[in-house]
C-alpha cells in the first residue's frame, strides 16, 4: 500500500530534524576541539571522534574543518549580535555607573565563558580568512554601539574622544578575558569583578557617579 500523503510529507522533515542535530552534534565537537587544541592543530579526524561519529558521516555535511569554523563562527556572531544588543541598550541616566558597567560585563562575560570557543576562534592566530572578515565587521559594529552609549553619557565631548574612549572600554574588556577564560570558580569570578572595577575608574571622571549626570 503506497504512503499516506502526509506521512511521504513528513519523512523529508524527519530526515531534515537529523540532520540539524548531527549538525548542530559536529558543532559542538568541534568547539571543544578547537578550544582544547587550537584551530590550526585541529583536525576533521579528531572532531569526528570526539563527536563520536566517523570521519565520513563529518564529510556528509561539512567538506572541511574550514567550513565547520565558518558555521561555527556564523552561529556564534548571529548570537553575539543579539548579546550586545541586550548589554548596550540605553541606560536609564538614575543608574549608578557601577551598576550599568556590571550589568553590561556580565551579559558579554555570560556569552564569552559559555562559547569559550568564539574568543579561542576570533582571536586565534590563524582563523580563516572569512571569520577575519566577520570579527572585523562585528569589531567595527560594537565600537559604534559602545561610541553610542558613551556620546549620550558625555555630551559634551568631542567626537575623537568618545571613539578614544571606546576602543579603551573594548580593549579593557577584551584584554581581561582572556585572563578570565584562563580561570574557573573563585577565582574566575574575582577576575571579572577587577574588569568592572577598571572600568568604573575609568569612566567615572568622563561620566560621573550616575549616568547623564557629571
Amino acid at each position: 500500500m503506497p504512503d499516506h500523503p502526509q506521512t511521504q510529507k513528513e519523512q523529508p522533515r524527519r530526515r531534515q530534524a537529523r540532520g540539524e542535530r548531527r549538525i548542530a552534534q559536529l558543532l559542538e565537537a568541534a568547539a571543544r576541539v578547537f578550544c582544547t587544541t587550537g584551530y590550526t592543530a585541529a583536525s576533521t579526524n579528531a572532531i569526528a571522534r570526539e563527536a563520536g561519529v566517523s570521519p565520513g558521516t563529518l564529510y556528509q555535511f561539512f567538506p572541511n574543518k574550514e567550513a565547520i569554523a565558518i558555521e561555527l563562527g556564523d552561529r556564534l556572531v548571529h548570537e553575539m549580535r543579539d548579546t550586545y544588543g541586550e548589554a548596550l541598550a540605553p541606560v536609564d541616566p538614575a543608574t549608578p555607573l557601577e551598576e550599568a558597567i556590571g550589568a553590561a560585563i556580565d551579559r558579554f562575560m555570560a556569552f564569552n565563558t559559555e562559547h569559550p570557543v568564539f574568543f579561542a576562534l576570533m582571536h586565534g592566530p590563524d582563523i580563516p580568512g572569512r571569520m577575519a572578515e566577520t570579527h572585523d565587521q562585528l569589531h567595527t559594529t560594537l565600537i559604534g554601539r559602545i561610541e553610542d552609549l558613551l556620546g549620550s553619557l558625555m555630551p559634551g565631548a568631542a567626537p575623537a574622544d568618545v571613539t578614544r574612549t571606546a576602543h579603551i572600554c573594548l580593549g579593557v574588556y577584551k584584554a581581561g578575558l582572556e585572563l578570565v577564560l584562563a580561570h574557573e570558580g573563585a577565582e574566575r569570578a574575582a577576575y571579572v569583578q577587577e574588569i568592572k572595577n577598571v572600568l568604573v575608574r575609568y569612566l567615572h571622571p568622563l561620566v560621573g557617579d550616575r549616568l547623564g549626570r557629571g
